[in-house]
């Protein structure tokens, strides 16, 4: 791919992102799934709780053709956008797609917009809190017994697991893209790091702010979106000199700071660390019985050479899943997490094709 072009798609990607939350005429419509007084595995409640999504698609009579989308971190309901659509892997002509937004994400209750636990007060989370959350929209609300699929990239891809774990019978697939099956250390040294970027801003005030924790949110978003999420050797190939890398970093920084609220970042942020499957009740903290409890037909897709989650843990995953079969979503030129990002035209293509095809085999 010409490199300028290369560089225009990514630098777009970005500045789509900073408008993510602006809903458009042409959208599905945001809708609010009122789940009154929220219990939280760690005994907080999130007072009058509500899961933003939307739909697209026709549910069938017998609400069977059911996929849920799950969103990744500092993400919405959009994530995934590449995959959903006619004839598309997530065609909307054959299924209905469920696209939900996470707790914390700024659309679903979050620090950013709850009435009664604003800012500091909001209570924190985990990814089985968010899995539980869309369990109920998907059982009690849309009265799906039995999805096709769950399906999402990043914090996406470790719901998509955390569904398989908890709720084994519910679901005849996944399909978890760049995900981890428990947090490393090393993702949480990154994550960390970048949560210090915004809190070491005198203008967080502790997490009390009144406006943008801007240079806070200029690091947070030059780090994670211009460095962590690529690799040494795809950041060579977009950019030749010292000089256009530095210029490249300021367009990131310039498009993708307003992104995100800093306290919704921060405590989503926070669930990802905490993210373990053999945390969930019944393994004991055993990870790999998780995993090897997994019914669900499995594909995972991973970034070669990720540096926020790991291919080796998604390598992994695949080994002790029963049946799991896992891709590398691109080789030629490893471009780590920004492989399940949505950022390329090639990268989109194969992974349309391959859960395409991983969709047609069930029954």
């Amino acid at each position: 791919m010409n490199i300028a072009i290369m560089r225009g798609l990514v630098l777009g990607l970005v500045f789509a992102t900073g408008a993510t939350f602006a809903h458009k005429p042409d959208e599905p419509a945001h809708q609010k799934y009122a789940e009154g007084n929220f219990a939280l595995e760690n005994g907080s409640v999130i007072k009058d709780f509500e899961l933003s999504y939307t739909t697209q698609g026709t549910l069938n009579a017998d609400k069977s053709n059911a996929i849920l989308m799950v969103t990744a971190i500092g993400g919405n309901h959009h994530r995934i956008d590449y995959l959903i659509g006619p004839g598309k892997a997530l065609d909307t002509n054959k299924y209905f797609v469920i696209c939900t937004d996470a707790i914390g994400n700024g659309l679903t209750s979050s620090p950013s917009n709850s009435k009664q636990q604003a800012n500091i007060d909001f209570p924190e989370f985990n990814i089985r809190d968010m899995v539980n959350s869309q369990y109920r929209l998907v059982s009690d609300h849309f009265g799906i017994q039995k999805l096709v699929a769950v399906v999402g990239a990043s914090m996406g891809g470790m719901q998509a697991l955390q569904w398989a774990v908890s709720y084994p019978n519910s679901m005849q697939a996944i399909a978890p893209i760049i995900p981890l099956a428990k947090t490393t250390a090393w993702t949480t040294g990154v994550l960390e790091m970048l949560r210090q970027s915004i809190m070491t801003d005198p203008a967080y005030q502790g997490g009390k702010y009144d406006k943008p924790v801007e240079q806070g949110m200029r690091l947070w978003a030059g780090w994670l979106s211009g460095v962590i999420v690529r690799t040494p050797a795809y950041l060579d190939q977009l950019n030749t000199s010292a000089a256009a890398e530095i210029e490249y970093l300021h367009k990131v920084q310039d498009g993708g700071w307003k992104r995100m609220d800093a306290n919704d970042w921060i405590w989503q942020s926070r669930a990802y660390d905490r993210h373990d499957l053999g945390q969930t009740q019944g393994f004991n903290g055993n990870t790999s019985a998780a995993l090897k409890s997994i019914k669900a037909k499995t594909l995972i897709l991973a970034g070669t050479g990720d540096l926020l989650n790991p291919e080796s843990d998604a390598k992994l995953t695949a080994k002790l899943v029963p049946g799991a079969k896992y891709l590398a979503i691109n080789d030629r030129l490893p471009m780590g997490h920004l492989s399940g990002a949505g950022a390329t035209k090639d990268e989109n293509a194969f992974q349309n094709k391959v859960i395409t095809e991983f969709l047609s085999t069930l029954k």
